[in-house]
């Protein structure tokens, strides 16, 4: 079997608190195969965006990677020298962030912005770098691109300015592209839009991609494979179709049934009660368990493990062959 290239093995990202240290990613694992399009979805909290920054070593201050592993072309990126780990990033690894005016420069005109990498990384002269920025701005769908590169960013929709930080990721070719909620701020229409030039993009450069999000319709249009996430730890794994049509652990069941389902409009939405636990006070055995509708005893005291359902598929509940008739285990 060929090497991946992404691989996660047994992450935990912890954060200083008060008095200790506090677990907000623990015992995270998964793989991303070359030209593979992989979503991390969950709620608001649940460890998706820490993951992905720890790979891109842009963890904020007090957040730290206490253990484990992270493998990019089978180099452990972890306790990489600092110098090295700034010369994947562009050519190798780049990220589109969730909100892009706090992400652009706003003194700088977006033209220069995205030519500053093919600048520092593929040795471009300047008029060529430019060139080539007004390039990538026409292909993700940005209209008159020579007269909109001398724009600030300031002077440009959230729509066109998310299109920008798309251009300016990919414009070095990377083979690996972390988008953190890129389209959160978008309307249905623009995020359409943009989403789908996201897809062909990668799909032309051959870029793997890791999504993270927490809308369910945008990881069904956009990844083939997925992770859900719950308090910090994953829960359940497996191709983004079949997920979406067999979930195999109560979270991600609870998380399809509180969701529209423009196929079905007549369907009752189910919200999932109670709140996230507090991971500074994790509670015994399953952290679902407060919430879940078919907890029993031992999900209280024992800690479920990620396990195989079927192939290909993971799951970490106690009761998933009770629960879902038919698992594989």
């Amino acid at each position: 079997m060929s090497t991946p290239l992404l691989e996660v093995t047994d992450l935990s990202i912890s954060v200083m608190g008060s008095k200790a240290r506090t677990k907000i990613v623990e015992g995270v694992s998964f793989s991303v195969e070359a030209g593979e399009r992989f979503g991390l979805v969950g709620e608001s909290g649940s460890g998706k965006s820490m993951t992905l920054r720890s790979i891109a070593n842009l963890l904020p201050g007090g957040v730290t990677v206490s253990s484990g592993s992270i493998l990019y072309k089978g180099q452990e990126l972890i306790g990489l020298q600092n110098e090295k780990r700034r010369r994947l990033m562009g050519p190798e690894i780049a990220m589109v962030f969730q909100e892009p005016m706090t992400a652009l420069n706003p003194v700088m005109r977006v033209g220069e912005q995205i030519a500053e990498g093919p600048r520092r990384y593929l040795g471009l002269s300047r008029s060529a770098a430019m060139d080539l920025a007004v390039s990538m701005m026409a292909r993700t769908g940005i209209p008159d691109p020579k007269q909109r590169a001398k724009a600030y960013p300031h002077q440009l929709s959230g729509g066109l300015r998310q299109r920008v930080m798309i251009a300016m990721a990919l414009s070095c070719r990377p083979k690996l592209l972390l988008c953190d909620e890129p389209t959160t701020a978008l309307d249905v229409t623009v995020q359409h839009q943009v989403l789908r030039q996201l897809e062909e993009l990668c799909e032309d450069f051959g870029a793997s991609l890791v999504f993270v999000t927490h809308d369910l319709a945008v990881v069904n249009q956009t990844c083939s494979k997925l992770a859900v996430m719950y308090a910090g730890r994953i829960v359940e794994t497996g191709p983004v179709k079949d997920v979406f049509k067999d979930p195999r652990h109560p979270y991600t069941q609870g998380l399809l049934t509180s969701a529209p389902d423009f196929d079905q409009p007549e369907r009752e939405l189910i919200p999932i009660p109670g709140f996230p636990p507090n991971l500074a006070d994790r509670p015994p055995g399953c952290e679902f368990a407060p919430r879940c509708r078919y907890a029993q005893a031992d999900c209280t005291s024992l800690q479920p493990r990620l396990l195989p359902v079927e192939p290909g598929r993971n799951s970490a509940c106690l009761h998933t062959e009770e629960i879902f008739p038919g698992v594989l285990v």
